[in-house]
């Protein structure tokens, strides 16, 4: 029997680039996932960076990392955000391909020696004398292992709300983790719980981008990995809409369907990334919000709108 010396329960960004790490190190390393096919699945707006996330990746990149390649090599518009400001506050900014990008996470994954990747999902993690034995699986498997790096995201009962209706999930048209959770929970480990949000994506044939201001990526691109040399994708743009007053009253007309003012949901959610319902509330006396259309990739319709 196999006996890894790190085991990584979950494959999202943060699972990816522990796993990665860990046997760049040397670890011999297991990367658990319930869907070895969507890793790289970017599960909210198909952009990498921004203000702040940015210098993140980059220095994720430092460290030798592949969150950084993996964007360069979806990337289907670079712009950095700030540009007019000081260095310290600028951000690099990839919009992505969703399909290229999680082809280039698993290729780049691929690439790692002591990195085996399984499908499967964990659901016990076995102690004995205060150390960690292995992790025990949903189908009965014992994977021995040394250490144990946990980056289930928002997978541990994990729960979607769409308007008034909710379900278990842990991303949408993904079951929760939830005998893993309820293993922590008797191991007196904290849980908590985050809240973020993402909208219904739009039919990017029903949009009249004539009234739409364009906006393009920068002349001159800067990639996120110094490995890196330019763009290796055709690039688009993205375009610029506002909201109406009109827009504004639908939505007041209908908060009772919104579950964070219904309270369903009594947590709040990311500071710089509030809902659309959230800013009319927050913000009564400004007639139009500012809407980004992001295309989610080269070879698709669907267009994300971020704002």
């Amino acid at each position: 029997m196999t006996r890894f010396d790190v085991i990584v329960i979950g494959g999202g960004h943060a699972g990816t680039e522990a796993a990665a790490a860990a046997a760049r190190m040397g670890a011999r390393t297991l990367l658990l996932t319930l869907k070895p096919e969507a890793l790289g699945e970017m599960s909210c707006n198909p952009a990498i960076g921004g203000i702040g996330k940015g210098h993140l990746v980059r220095e994720v990149d430092a460290l030798d990392g592949i969150m950084g390649r993996a964007a360069d090599l979806a990337g289907i518009q670079f712009r950095v955000l700030n540009r007019r400001k000081g260095a310290a506050v600028r951000g690099p900014r990839a919009q992505c391909d969703r399909a290229l990008y999680r082809k280039a996470v698993q290729g780049l994954l691929a690439q790692v020696a002591g990195l085996s990747v399984e499908q499967g999902e964990a659901v016990d993690i076995e102690i004995r004398n205060g150390r960690i034995q292995a992790v025990l699986t949903a189908d009965r498997r014992r994977l021995a292992c040394g250490a144990v790096v946990v980056t289930t995201g928002t997978f541990l009962r994990g729960l979607i709300h769409i308007g008034p209706l909710k379900v278990e999930a842990g991303r949408f048209g993904e079951a929760p983790s939830v005998a893993l959770a309820e293993r922590f929970r008797e191991l007196q480990l904290p849980l908590g719980r985050l809240k973020t949000g993402t909208p219904p994506r739009l039919d990017g044939e029903s949009i009249d981008y004539r009234e739409l201001d364009i906006q393009l990526g920068d002349e001159a691109p800067e990639m996120f990995s110094v490995d890196s040399r330019g763009p290796v994708n055709r690039q688009i743009a993205c375009h610029i809409t506002h909201t109406t007053c009109d827009t504004h009253s639908v939505i007041r007309a209908n908060l009772e369907q919104a579950p964070v003012f219904s309270g369903e949901i009594e947590g709040r959610g990311p500071r710089y990334c509030p809902s659309i319902e959230d800013k009319v509330v927050r913000f009564p006396d400004r007639g139009a919000h500012q809407i980004f259309l992001e295309p989610e990739g080269l070879d698709t319709n669907s267009v994300y709108p971020n704002g």
